[in-house]
């Protein structure tokens, strides 16, 4: 008999209460703006949470004066938060220490638990189970954004075993996440030295500020032709030529736009909710076509401007080069004439295509990981659900008469 077993014969060997979410947790409060002056918060907007990890990744830090309308649960550490907008993709994640009293998105159900009741992670395990994911399936409105109303979700019934079960559930499950983080620590590890060297090999300045031997700076309208991309992305007849989308993958067109080598730069916010953000530059060669809300940068003159370094230069500086440049409300966008006259720096030409070689074999050996990792992570994943459903489910306890 395992330790599980034996609390269980233990505490509860009749089964366990069910209990609607509404009654074992409370709702975040809100924030009220005009109370907090220039204070500085970070928002976590519905890409924050990585639907893979359950962890948050980037956020932006908000004031009074530019938080999206969206921006309004105070969220605390050990609440448990869960994606109501486009619910079926299981976003959630548990609010570390670093996010204590920091700002939620209103797209989320603010869950806090009752630790008297039920852990804050036995909460965030019963989340990943299939019952809930059917639960959610199920009880979504849709639409353009299918959501879940928030009462929804606190109407969901979820086992309460007694806690000194939970806290033996939940060991276990922790185990099993705690392994994956490490490899998912390693990958990204790689990930960062990449970063790294992708800033060093693109900067174009010494030590004391000028700009290197041999670098020229100059506008992109003056050196490259810019055009905006003709494809709608969701009417793309599939085809023979590559589409160019805001995602690393490629779809696929029946006809062709470019003939030639392009950096290909997204003119929308990767975010969206009023929150200004670019994820990622792609290149592509070729006979390509390019959905209508990016734009190509070509230069006029290959043999002295590599549109592979154009690339990665604007890549390693996006943040601040790209996304300053964004404009709008709830859709935040970025304009082709914007683009035209930003300033970029360029060594000669061979010198360009040696960096962008050194940068490839970097990528090259980052996707072999990139490969390898991932494997060893769906096995461990696979153990992790095989036992987290097992354990998390109970008899439910028949009422007294």
């Amino acid at each position: 008999m395992s330790r599980i077993d034996e609390l269980i014969a233990e505490h509860c060997p009749e089964g366990v209460d069910f209990r609607p979410l509404a009654e074992i947790t409370s709702k975040s409060t809100g924030i009220k703006w005009a109370s907090v002056a220039d204070a500085s918060f970070k928002y976590i907007d519905l890409s924050s949470v990585d639907r893979v990890t359950r962890r948050i990744g980037e956020t932006v830090s908000v004031t009074a004066a530019d938080a999206p309308s969206r921006a309004r649960q105070v969220v605390r550490t050990g609440d448990v938060i869960f994606a109501t907008t486009r619910p079926t993709q299981m976003r959630w994640a548990v609010i570390p220490e670093e996010y204590d009293e920091q700002i939620a998105s209103t797209g989320y159900c603010v869950l806090r638990p009752n630790n008297d009741v039920i852990l804050t992670n036995f909460l965030a395990h019963i989340l990943g189970t299939g019952n809930f994911s059917r639960y959610v399936e199920s009880n979504q409105v849709e639409g353009n954004y299918p959501s879940i109303p928030d009462s929804r979700i606190r109407e969901f019934k979820v086992p309460v075993p007694p806690l000194e079960v939970q806290r033996e559930i939940v060991r276990i499950l922790d185990t099993f996440s705690k392994m994956e983080a490490e490899l998912e620590a390693e990958l990204d590890a790689r990930k960062q030295q990449y970063d790294y060297y992708l800033r060093k090999l693109t900067d174009p300045s010494e030590i004391d500020g000028r700009i290197k031997v041999g670098w020229k700076a100059s506008q992109i309208g003056q050196l490259c032709r810019l055009e905006k991309g003709r494809t709608p992305i969701q009417k793309a007849i599939p085809g023979q030529y590559p589409l160019v989308v805001t995602a690393s993958a490629r779809r696929s067109s029946s006809e062709y736009q470019f003939d030639t080598a392009a950096s290909c730069v997204p003119l929308v916010s990767s975010k969206g909710h009023g929150v200004a953000s670019i994820s990622k530059v792609y290149f592509q060669e070729g006979k390509f076509a390019l959905g209508n809300i990016l734009c190509a940068i070509i230069p006029n003159d290959f043999r002295e401007l590599s549109a592979e370094f154009i690339t990665y230069f604007l890549q390693s500086r996006k943040d601040f080069l790209l996304v300053p440049l964004m404009r709008g409300g709830a859709n935040v966008s970025l304009t082709v004439d914007s683009l035209r006259k930003l300033t970029i720096c360029f060594p000669p030409r061979d010198e360009q295509d040696r960096i962008v070689s050194a940068l490839k074999a970097m990528e090259a050996l980052i996707d072999d990981q990139a490969y390898s990792l991932p494997t060893e992570l769906s096995a461990r994943r696979q153990q992790y659900e095989y036992y987290r459903d097992k354990l998390l489910s109970f008899k439910e306890l028949e009422p007294s008469l």
